[in-house]
């Protein structure tokens, strides 16, 4: 199951829910939310770093869950080609603007980055030391309040990779492709991992207060790409930080606390005209 079908089966379930891509999004630009969540426009133009991105993950995603479920290698060409074929039929259905990246300006580029990037993922990625627990893991977990009390909303999110070391040690795994390399702070900091680290704990994965070993794996778009791995972990602190920042992005939400935010963030953003007329 892909993340997309993952995520909407979560949403289709008969309770309030919150992601962790929509927290992130409220976060960034609370403006943003509102037109996108609360009022469901339609987006003015996508990138095409969205297009790789998606092509990328179902590459990777299919290796892993070969190994799982066949205990083989999927051929390299294979891969290639299913990130070529992801690419061409975003374009395809694509009714709005696509915006384009100097990395790759045109559609052939893309495809050509795509393909090289999956080629430095599989050349590089090493499960040695690795059991595949799960690939593309659909979670959910209700939200507590400041006063530890339950409230009305569950957490839904989709685990990319879920690993077991040799040691009996769980990692999680994230995905991603990035010009430029991750500072180890920013990796620290990353709130997907406290996400992802709140649902594993909140369904028993892991001990309630366990630390929580997070991994993420970087496909950097250079030249001659190559991926870094950034390790970090997430304590039980985390997690009760984490709950308490989804009470507060609820809170907003629910007071209607929608404030443009001009950043980084406008250069891809689906509804700047929407925001310049607001």
């Amino acid at each position: 199951m892909s993340k997309f079908l993952a995520l909407r089966k979560l949403k289709d379930e008969a309770y309030l829910h919150i992601s962790y891509s929509q927290m992130f999004t409220y976060l960034g630009c609370s403006q943003k939310y509102r037109f996108q969540y609360v009022e469901n426009r339609p987006h003015e133009r996508t990138s095409s770093t969205l297009f790789l991105g998606t092509a990328l993950h179902s590459a990777i995603e299919r290796y892993y869950k070969t190994i799982k479920d066949k205990r083989a290698i999927e051929p390299l060409n294979i891969l290639e080609d299913l990130v070529e074929a992801s690419i061409l039929l975003d374009f395809d259905m694509a009714e709005i603007p696509v915006l384009f990246k100097q990395e790759a300006p045109d559609k052939q580029s893309l495809i050509a980055m795509g393909k090289s990037l999956i080629k430095t993922f599989y050349e590089c990625i090493d499960l040695t030391g690795y059991q595949i627990v799960d690939v593309e893991m659909p979670l959910s977990a209700t939200l507590y309040d400041e006063l530890g009390k339950p409230t009305d909303f569950k957490l839904i999110g989709v685990i990319d990779l879920l690993l077991m070391s040799d040691m009996g040690e769980i990692v999680i795994v994230d995905n991603k492709s990035a010009a430029k390399s991750k500072s180890q702070s920013t990796v620290d900091d990353d709130l997907q991992f406290s996400a992802y680290s709140y649902l594993l704990a909140s369904n028993r994965m892991t001990f309630a207060k366990a630390d929580i070993q997070c991994r993420m794996d970087v496909l950097r778009k250079l030249k001659t790409p190559k991926m870094e791995q950034y390790h970090t972990m997430r304590t039980a602190e985390n997690r009760r930080r984490f709950a308490k920042l989804a009470g507060a992005v609820l809170k907003g939400i629910e007071s209607r606390v929608f404030i443009p935010n001009n950043s980084w963030l406008c250069s891809d953003c689906q509804f700047i005209n929407a925001c310049k007329s607001w």
